[in-house]
């Protein structure tokens, strides 16, 4: 459980500033300093039970650590941990085999460049979309189930998931666009799931899990989704060439300018490193 400071919790969970909610808030400091005798009231662990479908429950952002150029990297936890989860950021054995990945929140031109590549070069991709992905670009979303892509789950909203834990609220999040895009395209999501931002909570992992999903995180990426501030070709290429490894999850979004100008010849020079494209399903069925 996170420490949370008394001073936070109200900007923390914006759904406790009123006065019901600050009343909630005051009653478990006053029960927790009885119970907590002589400790300082600042330093309280504090466990709110679903207050507006939120709790203050301990939550990470994904993150990585990098070694030698080629070698996996190292995630915040373990494969072995996030295996219980049905989850993955990795694949195992040393096998030359890439993973791809794209976050697709909003359709911006870029997708159609993207997915020419991949049809040019038969390299099977994943898309997370949204919910408004679904809405606004629909024969987007066609194109790739055409094109023999898989399309998973990034909720609908694109929410910080881990500050829910309200399971009808996650529920919701995840088969909105099981509903959506089963009307879209007359066939089954993926479930396939990535939370928004790399946000999670072991809550979230779970749940993800008991409706039958199975989670991917990243072993590589790079700062693509800016669109004010785009990275040039050469540090896109810096960064995806110098960074591979085997059994990479590749997570870019289809919303960069860059990945689709260069897309085409990064598969090129990963093909040229003698790597290969796989789906996602070889991944989860392999585990």
């Amino acid at each position: 459980m996170r420490t949370i400071y008394v001073k936070d919790i109200f900007s923390k969970v914006p759904q406790l500033n009123s006065a019901k909610g600050k009343k909630t808030v005051f009653t478990a400091l006053f029960l927790g300093a009885m119970f907590f005798l002589g400790r300082s009231a600042a330093e309280m662990t504090i466990d709110m039970r679903q207050t507006a479908s939120y709790t203050v429950v301990e939550s990470e952002n994904w993150g990585l650590g990098f070694g030698r150029e080629g070698q996996k990297p190292t995630g915040n936890v373990s494969g072995a941990e996030l295996a219980k989860y049905d989850a993955y950021f990795c694949g195992e054995g040393e096998e030359k085999v890439l993973y791809l990945t794209f976050d697709c929140g909003y359709e911006n031109g870029n997708t159609e460049p993207i997915l020419d590549a991949l049809k040019k070069h038969n390299a099977p991709a994943t898309f997370f979309v949204v919910g408004h992905f679904l809405e606004s670009a629909p024969d987007m979303v066609k194109r790739m189930v055409e094109d023999g892509h898989t399309v998973g789950n990034h909720t609908y909203h694109h929410l910080d998931m881990s500050k829910i834990s309200d399971k009808a609220t996650f529920q919701k999040e995840m088969s909105s666009v099981q509903d959506l895009f089963r009307e879209v395209t007359g066939t089954e999501l993926a479930m396939y799931y990535r939370p928004p931002q790399g946000k999670y909570s072991t809550i979230n992992l779970q749940m993800a899990k008991e409706m039958g999903y199975s989670t991917f995180f990243w072993s590589l990426a790079y700062v693509d989704w800016n669109q004010d501030n785009q990275p040039s070709h050469e540090e896109a290429f810096e960064k995806l060439m110098g960074r591979i490894h085997p059994g990479a999850i590749v997570l870019l979004h289809s919303t960069s300018k860059t990945n689709g100008e260069i897309m085409d010849e990064l598969l090129t020079k990963w093909e040229e490193l003698g790597y290969t494209f796989r789906p996602l399903s070889d991944l989860a069925e392999d585990s």
